[in-house]
């Protein structure tokens, strides 16, 4: 590599990496206790835990009647109108209710039911309490709603440009060294820079994969809109026109009528008339797989919620099953506890590349500031060599 392109490069990691550290560093952060976020909701009892059924029921539990599930919600606030029904893959036991004032109300009211009995547990904590959903909030938008999403997703832009530019400039600045040498000898700045560059490239496919799949999770709303848009619109011409819904066919059916349309799949989660998974007319039955993986990726199918009868079911776009996939990608919560401290790990490494690259940042700043203090007062003195390429 010519010096030229080796100082473009090394121009364009510093500054890429610069821009978006301080915000990878929060990320970072906020990340680390949304990997074990189960974990930490059962430690602070904000895990919702079904109640223990009778011996001679709990080796064959009934499956609740699901109107009788939404019943026991709704009774807690009959003025409210079903938003959402939900199951997790790994608690079937409950039903997660979401009621709210209107079909997009954000300050709904999310309620537990046992699906085995039909009884109400508890209303859980929002997003696993204060201190879980601060986490998710940061992470996510930054409090700032879509535009916070949209920022972070710039600034992990910036951290996959950083990405290819350090990994371009590894090469080069190797190329004396054997892999994975941390020069005793030298000076602090250069054993840190021989850290950094070292956690660096072993940390650099998972930091590529995570920032990746961070960008398109920031999109999430943009890409659920423009579904809504194009497909969702498409499915719904017949019911152009048509009054609002009085009177809603039974759930229950509805669910069991999406099971037996998509043998092997199970309820993810079930969309009300007039929200954002649905349409005025429609319950949105979301169907899932049951492994690991594939019980994040969802299949839809629209049923009349007049009628009850099954009106289109089609495989989601490439955009969605994307966003999709990027999730568990993101958090590696779906391999169990070696990969969540697999996760853990990197995310610690990752914090320490980024905190070393501001340290060598500074500390360069301040060879350059006295370099140029003496030069200054002794005007013949030589120029101060410049500090490795790798050092943001």
């Amino acid at each position: 590599m010519t010096p030229t392109k080796l100082r473009r490069w090394s121009w364009i990691h510093k500054w890429s990496s610069l821009v978006c550290t301080i915000f990878m560093l929060l990320l970072c952060l906020t990340g680390l206790p949304l990997i074990y976020h189960h974990e930490i909701g059962h430690l602070l009892g904000t895990d919702v835990e079904p109640p223990a059924l009778p011996a001679q029921l709990a080796a064959n539990p009934p499956r609740g009647n699901i109107d009788a599930v939404l019943a026991s919600a709704r009774a807690l606030y009959p003025s409210k109108i079903p938003m959402y029904m939900s199951q997790e893959a790994d608690q079937p036991a409950i039903w997660n209710v979401t009621l709210g004032d209107h079909p997009n109300d954000e300050a709904y009211k999310p309620i537990a039911v046992d699906a085995r009995t039909t009884k109400v547990i508890t209303e859980p904590a929002f997003e696993g309490g204060v201190f879980m959903s601060t986490m998710l909030r940061l992470h996510v938008d930054l409090f700032a709603g879509q535009y916070g999403m949209l920022f972070l997703g710039f600034m992990g832009l910036l951290l996959l440009v950083a990405v290819v530019s350090g990994a371009v400039l590894y090469a080069p600045f190797m190329r004396k060294l054997d892999f994975g040498t941390v020069r005793q000898e030298r000076s602090k700045v250069v054993k840190w820079l021989d850290l950094h560059n070292l956690l660096g490239i072993v940390t650099l496919v998972w930091v590529f994969v995570v920032g990746a799949t961070g960008m398109v999770n920031t999109w999430a709303d943009l890409l659920l809109k423009y579904w809504q848009a194009t497909e969702v619109a498409e499915m719904l011409k017949p019911y152009e026109g048509q009054p609002k819904l009085d009177q809603l066919a039974s759930i229950h059916d509805a669910i069991r009528l999406a099971e037996s349309a998509e043998p092997g799949m199970q309820v993810g989660f079930v969309a009300f008339p007039g929200t954002p998974f649905s349409s005025p007319h429609h319950y949105g039955v979301f169907m899932r797989g049951d492994e690991a993986f594939s019980a994040r990726l969802y299949k839809p199918v629209l049923i009349d919620a007049a009628t009850g009868a099954i009106t289109d079911r089609r495989e989601l776009p490439w955009y969605l099953t994307a966003l999709l996939l990027s999730q568990p990608l993101h958090f590696g919560d779906y391999g169990g506890q070696a990969m969540k401290l697999l996760w853990a790990l990197l995310d610690i490494a990752t914090m320490f590349v980024l905190g070393s690259g501001l340290y060598l940042w500074f500390k360069r700043g301040r060879a350059t500031r006295s370099a140029m203090q003496a030069r200054a007062m002794v005007p013949d003195a030589p120029d101060a060599p410049d500090a490795p390429a790798l050092a943001p």
